[in-house]
């Protein structure tokens, strides 16, 4: 019996070092901060459903979210906006704050003709 908890244990602590690994190397934002989708997407003239599905299914409104994709790119903020395009409109740096980050997904919807097609979400 003391054998499983030594192993159950062990198991539990190479997971949460291998989670804390990937957040680490991944958090170019810091903490969470939860923000209203709506307000957000309000601020601009798109498809508003469209934008909250987006958004939700990206960061879930968390402003400071973070994901590395296999290529090794990071996608940053509400709108989760890839780190190939932060220097087109957030100076190089990841665009944690809203409302760069809201700037850095206008830039991106009309790259792609006023669409959503720049995100992986999209469908």
């Amino acid at each position: 019996m003391k054998f499983a908890h030594i192993v159950a244990f062990l198991a539990l602590v190479a997971l949460v070092s291998a989670n804390n690994r990937t957040r680490a190397y991944c958090d170019v934002c810091g903490d969470s901060m939860m923000v209203d989708i709506s307000s957000w997407c309000a601020q601009y003239s798109w498809n508003q459903e469209n934008c909250k599905c987006i958004v939700q299914h990206e960061s879930g409104g968390n402003a400071h979210a973070c994901n590395k994709n296999g290529d090794g790119s990071i996608d940053a903020g509400l709108w989760q906006v890839n780190q190939m395009n932060w220097a087109s409109c957030s100076g190089g740096a990841a665009p944690c704050d809203p409302s760069t980050n809201l700037g850095c997904a206008i830039k991106v919807y009309n790259w792609g003709g006023s669409t959503w097609k720049y995100w992986a979400t999209c469908s």
